[in-house]
């Protein structure tokens, strides 16, 4: 299936233009590390330590009457995120301490106090101390740069080494984007979100091989044509594939953002903008690199060849 039928667009020629979007989205990335080491960065239970209570009530109850009960009882920094048509509530208080028992049992207590009228149960409770989350926000970092180097390393065998740095610089600007964008919009940073950016890394790399296969393909049958040439054309002839697999996988996130509810909404606005993101880095990010390594970085890691 071709939506665009045969094009011929020199993407090549508007590299510096992506190489500029791309500065600004690896530098908000940056800027978004940086805050989780200085503390700017909204970081979830998981990564900052603290405690999250879901309770369902019989009866209605408005958000600002419960943050009212909660500021009463001593826990007006808590947040709030409500549920109307199941009439539950979300209550999400940081801490620094190692007691987040107790603050578990003061949320239940206020709205205990408060609301005698209001029967509710306890749909679930989670307590992480800032020790574990600390342990949580090393492990993450591992994780992310183990897949970096296991793409290296599998792109590398697959085609060589420029085509695995290549890929590999591609992955940690999708990476780094995403971030940024979630930094911008003060979104919160939880495991969920660094699922979503592990996640990416493979939907990413899988893009980038599809291209690069072809642009290897060009190499082999068409030595004689400029390496911009054989570029361009190879991003032509799958750009096709490629929007059609980014199509259907952006029709299963957007309604999975809109009504998939708390718990989905943040690994799937990450994975949408990282779909984005990536598809984007595989033609204007990894394809451009390859006119660049080989006459630098891509030389000498290629034993001069």
């Amino acid at each position: 299936m071709e939506i665009l039928g045969k094009t011929d667009i020199d993407f090549m020629g508007k590299r510096n233009i992506a190489f500029m979007v791309s500065g600004i989205l690896v530098s908000l990335g940056f800027l978004a590390i940086v805050g989780i080491l200085v503390g700017w960065v909204n970081l979830g239970i998981d990564f900052a330590g603290g405690t999250a209570v879901q309770l369902k009530f019989d009866k209605p109850l408005l958000i600002a009457e419960a943050r009212k009960a909660l500021d009463a009882h001593g826990l007006g920094a808590a947040e709030l995120q409500e549920f109307p048509q199941d009439q539950k509530l979300l209550v999400r208080v940081k801490t620094e301490t190692t007691i987040e028992e107790e603050v578990s049992k003061n949320i239940i207590q206020a709205f205990q106090t408060e609301f005698p009228d209001h029967g509710f149960v306890v749909d679930s409770s989670t307590s992480i101390g800032p020790t574990i989350g600390k342990k949580l926000q090393e492990d993450a970092l591992i994780a992310v740069v183990l897949s970096l180097a296991g793409i290296i390393l599998y792109v590398a065998v697959r085609f060589e080494i420029r085509f695995g740095v290549s890929a590999a610089i591609a992955t940690f600007h999708d990476v780094l984007a995403v971030l940024g964008i979630y930094f911008l919009l003060d979104k919160e940073i939880t495991l969920l979100v660094v699922t979503a950016l592990l996640t990416l890394a493979g939907y990413s790399l899988t893009d980038t091989v599809i291209v690069f296969d072809r642009i290897r393909e060009n190499l082999r049958q068409r030595r004689r044509e400029p390496m911009t040439t054989m570029i361009n054309n190879g991003i032509n002839q799958v750009l096709s594939r490629t929007l059609i697999t980014t199509l259907t996988v952006v029709l299963v996130l957007v309604p999975l953002t809109l009504w998939g509810g708390e718990v989905l909404r943040d690994f799937s606005l990450a994975l949408l903008i990282g779909v984005i993101i990536g598809t984007y880095s595989s033609i204007f990010v990894a394809s451009p690199l390859l006119l660049i390594l080989p006459g630098t970085v891509g030389k000498l890691l290629s034993g001069g060849k």
